[in-house]
């Protein structure tokens, strides 16, 4: 059986959930990293975990934590955490084509829910499944964050409940960087995305001299107009290419 058979004989919904579960193996401790660290800044087991609740983007609640622990002005943190999840607007940009059918109630569920995990795995799925209708991709949706998102809320809590008793051995933070390569990763298939990516790593290496990891934000804003100015050039390379053949 073919991938495009076995992925037709498999409904959203256990595609959804079987593209979801790897996942669940690096949600777990990074979610526990987030309490730990939230317990060190000083934040009580509810508190973290209703930051867990309201914000549900470790990205940026990693960078706030951080910026707190460092007193940055708190104009500054909310700038940051809100830049970091810039991406999110790109998210729903893509995603509303598939998924702007759906009834309003679904549709505010979606932008919550709406995470680097589900879009990753949205996207992908989508393009393999043209013939999906509008509430076949809802389904696909959710099902691939039904454990994902309470398993982030129990790390999380989890997390805060050790509070300092974790030991330091345990290197927890190596879900950070796991979790985005493997999310990122295999998503880099045009040389606008390459250099996107290559254009973030250099730019913030060049301007970690920042204070306030301001570095980050300045790389954010480069490697998208970076990519966008890549692909810009890759189309007008293509354009005389399609007018010779129609010629």
């Amino acid at each position: 059986m073919s991938a495009n058979q076995a992925s037709l004989a498999q409904s959203p919904l256990r595609q959804g959930l079987t593209d979801g579960l790897p996942f669940v193996l690096v949600i777990i401790p990074f979610g526990m990293l987030f309490g730990v660290l939230a317990a060190e800044a000083g934040l009580n087991m509810f508190e973290a975990l209703s930051f867990s609740v309201v914000v549900i983007a470790g990205a940026a609640q990693f960078t706030a934590l951080q910026l707190l622990n460092e007193h940055v002005p708190t104009l500054l943190v909310l700038t940051s955490a809100l830049a970091v999840n810039l991406r999110m607007m790109m998210y729903s940009a893509s995603l509303t084509p598939h998924l702007g059918a759906a009834p309003m109630w679904q549709r505010v569920f979606i932008a919550y829910f709406t995470l680097d995990q589900s879009y990753a795995c949205a996207i992908a799925a989508y393009e393999r499944n043209p013939q999906w209708t509008s509430q076949q991709k809802v389904t696909y949706f959710f099902a691939t964050v039904v454990m994902i998102c309470p398993l982030w809320y129990a790390a999380t809590a989890f997390g805060a409940w050790l509070g300092n008793g974790v030991p330091d051995g345990l290197a927890l933070d190596f879900a950070v960087p796991i979790t985005f390569i493997a999310m990122i990763g295999p998503m880099l298939r045009t040389g606008a995305h390459r250099a996107a990516a290559l254009a973030s790593v250099v730019l913030s290496l060049v301007f970690s001299f920042l204070p306030f990891n301001l570095g980050l934000m300045v790389a954010g804003v480069g490697a998208m107009i970076i990519g966008a100015q890549v692909e810009l050039w890759l189309e007008q390379r293509q354009v005389p290419q399609t007018g010779g053949a129609d010629d």
